[in-house]
């Protein structure tokens, strides 16, 4: 890939959303809302806004949910990706792992 975000963007590749609910029912094509949930696969250097820099605050690898109706989307050699500003990511989804527990 040769996308390289300028300023306060951020380029994300949809995740693949599941055919089946939890409950077993299948989803048919035409009825599958585009998932919100995304990774990050570049990340714009920021960028300063009234004065002030805006660091990005994502990285490559982050698995995010952004906002609806946001972003420009882009086909590059048969992939798609979204193009967001920082501010259309709502929350990084972090893989919280239990602790593990200690023996006395």
């Amino acid at each position: 890939m040769n996308l390289k975000p300028l300023g306060d963007r951020v380029v994300l590749k949809q995740l693949v959303a599941e055919e089946t609910t939890k409950s077993g029912i299948v989803l048919p094509g035409q009825n599958k809302e585009k998932p919100q949930q995304a990774e990050v696969v570049a990340v714009g250097p920021g960028t300063v806004e009234d004065g002030k820099e805006i660091k990005m605050q994502v990285k490559v690898g982050d698995k995010v949910i952004y906002s609806k109706y946001s972003g420009t989307e882009v086909k590059l050699d048969d992939v798609e990706y979204i193009i967001v500003k920082q501010a259309d990511v709502l929350a990084v989804i972090e893989d919280k792992k239990a602790p593990a527990k200690k023996s006395k």
